[in-house]
């Protein structure tokens, strides 16, 4: 690629077709207000038609939306396996029961699928159940959801009092994907399994209520300045909206794309790519080793920088914006990135693989 477009967006949320509190409308202007580019709906077990296009608040202030679909089996208890589908454009949800069949189904139209919440915990205190992903022997899913703001907020809520003191101060809590999630997606990995990752808010908007004190906890505003993804396309989006879904759902499949945590520091502006003789890869991208591969990473800013081969730290640069690596064997190599905020070291950048092949 000789040259980048990037774009920060998010895929899980929910409005009033399912559990959610706002209308499509008002996502893609909270969307707006924090600077997103594009947004994709993910209501549970309903796929809404008609409501994709671009929203705009006057000139130069616009989002795109896209809807997808949280397909889970309600009748299960407790209701695990939860998959994110873009892209399908049509109603799946009778597959449920059956997670290979949602995943075929949603291939066959042309979909993207995503696990949600592979491993979360449960909050017992507020009678929360863990909804991770059980169902492993099922297979063509494109990746998973690496990082769920939500989903790690509910690990903190272990009792009433530490559950008031994460709702007011969530940015001394949230500090990175669990590390079962880590473990999980490089084990995958390492399976030779093309496994993309994304992240994102799982924004309801909800409002709690403990004792006297009432308010919204994650307002979707603010949740979309905290654990978007951020895509890499092949052209700038231009405004036409069939041209740029192809753009964003394209990128989404190929894992063009990485993780961040853009509320301490925006991530936006972060690189990692290997360049060969005449050959050149991106992130979610294969590159034959050759003699070998420089790869190549760059930070907005001084972070903690680590650069993973097939789930073991190889390198780490912890002064400079940017690092180049001589790749001399074959592996899964990708990023993670941390920096310090409000007094603690916080995941901060999580970048797909590379794949360099013999």
């Amino acid at each position: 690629m000789n040259q980048w477009f990037e774009y920060v967006g998010n895929m899980h949320m929910h409005t009033p077709y399912s559990d959610g509190e706002q209308s499509h409308a008002q996502i893609a202007a909270s969307a707006i207000q924090a600077g997103l580019d594009f947004i994709i709906v993910t209501d549970h077990n309903v796929w809404v038609d008609g409501l994709e296009g671009y929203y705009e608040e006057g000139p130069n202030r616009r989002v795109l939306l896209l809807v997808g679909e949280e397909i889970h089996d309600p009748r299960r208890d407790p209701q695990i396996n939860h998959m994110l589908v873009f892209g399908a454009e049509q109603e799946l949800s009778a597959y449920a029961p059956n997670p290979q069949r949602v995943i075929e189904a949603a291939r066959e139209a042309g979909g993207i699928c995503y696990l949600a919440h592979p491993i979360e915990k449960a909050a017992p205190v507020f009678g929360e159940d863990a909804l991770p992903w059980e169902n492993w022997d099922v297979e063509g899913y494109h990746g998973i959801e690496l990082w769920n703001y939500m989903s790690e907020f509910k690990s903190h809520l272990s009792s009433q009092s530490a559950a008031i003191r994460a709702a007011f101060n969530p940015d001394r809590f949230i500090s990175g994907p669990f590390p079962e999630s880590l473990a999980l997606w490089d084990r995958l990995l390492r399976e030779g399994k093309r496994v993309r990752a994304i992240g994102g808010a799982d924004a309801h908007g909800t409002r709690y209520s403990m004792g006297p004190v009432s308010r919204v906890l994650f307002p979707y505003d603010y949740l979309f300045r905290c654990i978007n993804t951020h895509i890499i396309t092949n052209g700038p989006l231009s405004g036409h909206m069939d041209q740029d879904k192809s753009k964003v759902l394209f990128a989404l499949q190929e894992g063009n794309a990485f993780i961040g945590y853009d509320l301490p520091a925006s991530t936006h502006g972060f690189r990692f790519s290997a360049q060969g003789h005449n050959t050149f890869a991106m992130m979610g991208g294969r590159i034959r080793l050759g003699h070998g591969i420089t790869i190549q990473i760059a930070t907005p800013q001084i972070a903690d920088v680590r650069l993973i081969k097939d789930g073991e730290v190889i390198e780490r640069e912890v002064e400079h914006l940017y690092k180049t690596f001589i790749a001399r064997y074959p592996g899964v190599y990708r990023v993670e990135a941390y920096i310090h905020y409000k007094g603690k070291q916080r995941a901060w950048i999580f970048s797909n693989p590379i794949y360099v092949v013999p």
